[in-house]
């Protein structure tokens, strides 16, 4: 695998702003999910060609993108950014039957996902 970027999130303290935002500018079909394992919304940005991406509520974080690198084996690879100096985030963690994200910070200091899908799930 070569490791390309394969969902780009917003997370937001105002999501229906975000959504009207975004849905007209770039004319995007948004479709609301449930958050696995959560309570709230997760919606889904359908881009037709290209990367594919989400956004949901976060109100703990200051509003931004974050990319995710569709990677083989995330707990390797989570494992080798922090011998590197990445410092993890969030550690390996399940989304329902989707697949596990990790995001790390590297060490300059941006902030990076990754992404490993389950077999037979979306990439």
């Amino acid at each position: 695998m070569a490791n390309p970027f394969v969902h780009i999130e917003l997370q937001t303290r105002d999501l229906a702003l975000a959504k009207d935002f975004y849905g007209k500018l770039f004319d995007w079909k948004l479709e609301d999910m449930p958050a696995p394992g959560s309570s709230g919304t997760y919606t889904m940005i359908q881009v037709g060609e290209g990367t594919g991406g989400g956004m949901f509520t976060n109100p703990d974080v200051p509003p931004h993108w974050l990319a995710y690198v569709g990677v083989d084996n995330i707990r390797d690879m989570t494992a080798k950014a922090k011998t590197l100096g990445a410092r993890v985030v969030q550690d390996v963690m399940e989304i329902g039957d989707h697949g596990w994200i990790s995001v790390i910070v590297d060490p300059a200091g941006a902030t990076l996902a990754m992404w490993q899908a389950k077999q037979g799930g979306p990439a």
